[in-house]
């Protein structure tokens, strides 16, 4: 069963976007890690303090003009393991 991610805690995601962002982008994203796909994606992977943090980046997501393709918890809270 997967655990339901707690908002006020950390958890490691990965947001999908439909096109490519050069590398220049990646020290805008604060230290996530930005992957260009063969599929003509990118993704940003990442631990995200909280649902504070994971809007401010959807917000800086939107700026890129870039269509969200889908974000994903891959590891609620992972510093609890």
């Amino acid at each position: 069963m997967r655990e339901t991610p707690n908002p006020h805690e950390p958890g490691r995601y990965e947001i999908h976007l439909q096109g490519h962002l050069n590398s220049r982008w990646t020290a805008w994203f604060d230290g996530l890690t930005l992957s260009r796909e063969s599929d003509g994606t990118t993704v940003i992977s990442g631990l995200i303090v909280d649902q504070a943090a994971l809007h401010g980046l959807l917000q800086k997501i939107r700026n890129t003009g870039l269509p969200l393709i889908c974000v994903t918890c891959v590891e609620p809270n992972p510093a609890s393991r």
